[in-house]
């Protein structure tokens, strides 16, 4: 029988190994706990009974209740494998990284190797409330990934640099903690404690709106019944991969102005987030009321954005916009297909692949044949603009003017697009960080 999973995710001082030191000293359960990251495995004191090496010299850490913790050193499916045929445990809790991505942890266990003897129950996200209230819900919110880090109020935009994923943690943090929001099926509220009442009906009015599949509960100081997180049978991958309120908002504006069913992001490029259909049976949760201030719209255009204007606005992005998410056609990179994606202050510009426009005649032909409701342009084909965005006390009007304001004009379009100033990224996963001042 396959040992049930719960991967238990959330940034760098949420609450996550307090969540999990108050659940194994309150289950009967024997749990065995892998910490997703370099390093001393980080349970608390009082809980460790004895310490040992497995003969890979992974760290092992037996637990006063009989279960064992190890910190991971290699690979995840191999030690997860490895941990299951040497230990007898009921249950498997997996503690990601704080820097970590929920979605390739959950693949594993649902396509790799661990596969067989392990069955994912649920991905949890543990959110610290009062620096998410900070961060996204208050007026003057800025970015507080990092305690001691300030947004400067003065002075120019911060230029964009070239960079490419690295394991220093060059991503964006806020990006990151958005991203671990929106796969999960349960959100813990952490911190409430630290929060007014309305500051949490806050957070969790937005955590809604981002993730509208994930059962949303409050706690302080990680106290939280076992029972909501193990045995759940929370998890469906492509549920969870196609849950996130931002593509949720695009399929849903897609449908409507196309009059397909079609992924919005249908051309060729991999958001690294799976490419199955979503349930649109829940159209509220694409465009849900408003609520607390909270607005969802989308921006969808098919006229390229001039590369330096479009750059000074994500130095100039309104402080009430939470989240901006989709595919940019930005004049300058007629076959890279652009990934958007706004957190906190600052923008990531990502190539995820081409546009079936820039391909030959035959390959594009063989994608319009397979994909027979793709939207196309008989000039430009698959280019196109199509935005998610997500705010709280926000003109969308506005926001999209000063958009429309990004395109090139009739004169630019007829201009040679190579002599702008581009600082877009060029090369397949190559990323650009833009940000910006509050």
């Amino acid at each position: 029988m396959s040992v049930p999973v719960t991967v238990l995710c959330g940034e760098l001082g949420a609450g996550k190994t307090t969540l999990l030191s108050a659940l194994l000293e309150s289950t009967d359960r024997e749990i065995a706990v892998l910490v997703n990251d370099v390093g001393s495995v980080n349970v608390d004191a009082d809980l460790v009974e004895a310490r040992t090496d497995l003969r890979t010299g992974e760290e092992v850490v037996a637990l006063e209740n009989g279960c064992i913790c190890c910190s991971l050193g290699g690979e995840l499916s191999r030690s997860v494998i490895q941990l299951w045929k040497e230990h007898d445990f009921e249950y498997l809790v997996v503690e990601a990284s704080g820097v970590g991505e929920p979605e390739p942890i959950a693949r594993q266990f649902v396509r790799g190797p661990a596969g067989g003897p392990y069955d994912l129950d649920a991905v949890v996200t543990v959110v610290d409330a009062r620096r998410f209230h900070d961060r996204f819900a208050a007026a003057d919110a800025v970015d507080g990934a990092t305690d001691d880090a300030a947004v400067a109020g003065d002075g120019p935009p911060v230029r964009p640099e070239r960079q490419g994923p690295d394991e220093s943690g060059s991503r964006p943090l806020g990006d990151l903690l958005l991203e671990q929001v929106e796969f999960c099926d349960l959100l813990v509220v952490n911190k409430c404690d630290l929060v007014t009442d309305a500051e949490r009906e806050r957070v969790v009015g937005i955590l809604e709106t981002l993730q509208p599949r994930a059962e949303i509960v409050t706690t302080e100081y990680g106290s939280l019944d076992p029972d909501a997180l193990l045995e759940s049978g929370r998890f469906d991958l492509e549920a969870a991969a196609e849950s996130a309120g931002w593509k949720r908002a695009i399929e849903a504006d897609a449908d409507e102005s196309d009059g397909s069913d079609h992924d919005a992001a249908g051309h060729e490029h991999d958001h690294g987030d799976g490419s199955h259909e979503s349930d649109h049976g829940d159209d509220d949760h694409a465009h849900p009321p408003e609520r607390y201030g909270i607005v969802v719209d989308t921006y969808h255009r098919r006229r390229p954005f001039h590369p330096e204007r479009f750059e000074a606005l994500l130095a100039d992005l309104p402080a009430g916009l939470v989240r901006a998410k989709g595919l940019c056609w930005i004049a300058g990179r007629e076959r890279q297909a652009i990934t958007m994606s706004y957190a906190g202050t600052a923008t990531t510009l990502e190539v995820t692949g081409r546009w079936i426009a820039s391909l030959s005649e035959e390959r594009q032909d063989q994608y319009r044949e397979a994909q027979d409701d793709l939207s196309w342009d008989e000039e430009w084909g698959d280019r196109e603009t199509r935005l998610a965005l997500i705010g709280r006390d926000l003109s969308m009007d506005d926001l999209q003017a000063r958009l429309d304001d990004c395109l090139l004009t009739d004169a630019e379009m007829d201009a040679d697009w190579s002599t702008f100033e581009n600082s877009a990224p060029t090369g397949m996963g190559e990323s650009v960080t833009v940000s910006s001042d509050e």
